[in-house]
């Protein structure tokens, strides 16, 4: 099952950038050969760590967004933990933060449809409608405090 994932690793300053894109190379050869497959790669640069890492003070920041599967990703994470170049790494599971959004989304508006329709107003907002500087916002009861008291 693809699932998607981010994965993000800090090489080491003294790394050159050839060997940064080798490292990269090597990363995408694994996905390839394991039926996945890259969807985004952006290197950040060097940038300053937010705390030392053994000896190191900075880092080369490298992200890349991959559809795959756990063994791919169980590979990759062996390959890099014993990669030299590599101080640190994160594989993160993005799709299952996705659906938790979508469905806190719908949510949302389901609950904002039914206060608009108990007051007797159309079950949707209409253009123009709400405070200023909050165009996308989907609640239009900022002010109900679901029964609480503010005491």
């Amino acid at each position: 099952m693809n699932r998607k994932y981010e994965l993000v690793y800090v090489v080491s300053p003294e790394a050159t950038d050839d060997q940064v894109t080798e490292l990269h190379t090597q990363v995408e050869s694994i996905i390839q050969r394991l039926n996945g497959t890259l969807e985004k790669s952006e290197n950040w640069g060097r940038r300053k760590l937010a705390y030392e890492i053994g000896r190191h003070k900075e880092g080369t920041y490298v992200l890349e967004i991959i559809l795959g599967g756990g063994d791919l990703m169980k590979e990759i994470d062996r390959r890099l933990k014993v990669s030299d170049l590599v101080i640190r790494h994160l594989i993160v599971r993005v799709d299952a933060e996705q659906g938790v959004v979508e469905r806190t989304r719908a949510r949302r508006m389901e609950t904002s449809r039914r206060r608009r329709i108990a007051r007797g107003l159309p079950a949707d907002r209409l253009p123009g409608e709400g405070q200023r500087g909050e165009p996308d916002d989907d609640r239009d009861d900022r002010f109900d405090l679901g029964g609480e008291d503010m005491r």
